[in-house]
């Protein structure tokens, strides 16, 4: 499994995890049960493969990130949103730029350019070309108002063959 189903798997488990009142944890231990995941591949392509340890650790370690920084991630996206609010944007905007600002702020072992990269290709699959460019320029405003220093160390990031 590629990092790009992995965050795919995380952008929806993220988006639950914030709608959820389970524990995060909770809802993990639930997701990876085997037999669970398994009625879940009938359902979804996306599933059709069990993630190896490490994968299912990046996955709930994305998630957790996400689920445990909503508020801060929230008040960055809205910061650089230019007007509007996340209650506007689609639910699936939203989760996917919770993941990328999650991942560029707090997850330091993730290059930013790989997130914005992932970001936006993740959001071709789900929205219209409008709603892609919003991601990306909410995105880019993040990386130059909040970590402009790290702008150009990750601007060559690859992630075309990326694997977790």
């Amino acid at each position: 499994m590629k990092r790009t189903t992995a965050r795919e798997i995380a952008v929806q488990l993220g988006f639950y995890a914030c709608a959820s009142e389970k524990p995060v944890d909770e809802l993990l231990e639930e997701f990876f049960n085997k037999e669970y995941y398994d009625t879940l591949a009938e359902e979804n392509e996306l599933f059709a493969e069990y993630p190896e340890k490490k994968q299912r650790e990046y996955i709930s370690r994305l998630v957790k990130t996400v689920y445990d920084y909503r508020i801060q991630t929230d008040k960055l996206i809205e910061k650089y949103a230019q007007g509007w609010k996340p209650e506007r944007m689609s639910k699936t905007a939203m989760a996917i730029l919770r993941c990328a600002v999650s991942e560029i702020m707090y997850m330091d072992d993730i290059p930013s350019g790989t997130a914005i990269n992932e970001a936006i290709e993740l959001a071709k699959g789900y929205d219209e070309p409008e709603t892609v460019a919003f991601i990306n320029g909410i995105l880019g405003g993040i990386m130059r108002g909040e970590l402009a220093d790290t702008v150009s160390s990750d601007a060559e990031a690859d992630t075309a063959t990326e694997t977790v």
